[in-house]
């Protein structure tokens, strides 16, 4: 009567050498649950070139006696300097400011580019 139990209870519990037919989630039980390490903190550059030149330009206007702004201490592009706005209004302005003195090539592909914008937004866009 005793092996007849120790026989059933192998059949039922996992640690059996049948453990293909055992459940392959947990059922709560703490041996049960697969046990994952804890991820190692990720290494920081806390001096990198964004973080050190964060607020750099906070003070100008103290220092430069308030006749300064930021946005004209930016460097770029005179079609983009102080500017915003979508690529189509980015690529209509660049071809309005320096279409004339751009290449043949650079102008054709900034008016295909151009004209793919235009289909795209009147299709797509926010107003639709």
């Amino acid at each position: 009567m005793g092996s007849l139990f120790q026989l059933a209870r192998t059949f039922v519990s996992c640690r059996s050498p049948l453990s293909s037919t055992c459940r392959a989630f947990s059922l709560g039980h703490p041996s049960l649950a697969p046990l994952s390490p804890m991820p190692q903190p990720k290494e920081v550059d806390r001096w990198n070139e964004k973080r050190a030149m964060f607020g750099v330009y906070d003070n100008i206007g103290i220092l430069g006696d308030f006749k300064a702004h930021p946005k004209d201490l930016i460097v770029g592009p005179s079609w983009l300097r102080g500017w915003r706005g979508n690529e189509l209004q980015r690529c209509i302005r660049k071809k309005r400011l320096v279409g004339y003195r751009m290449f043949t090539d650079d102008l054709h592909n900034l008016n295909k580019r151009i004209r793919f914008l235009y289909k795209r937004f009147n299709r797509y866009g926010k107003h639709r």
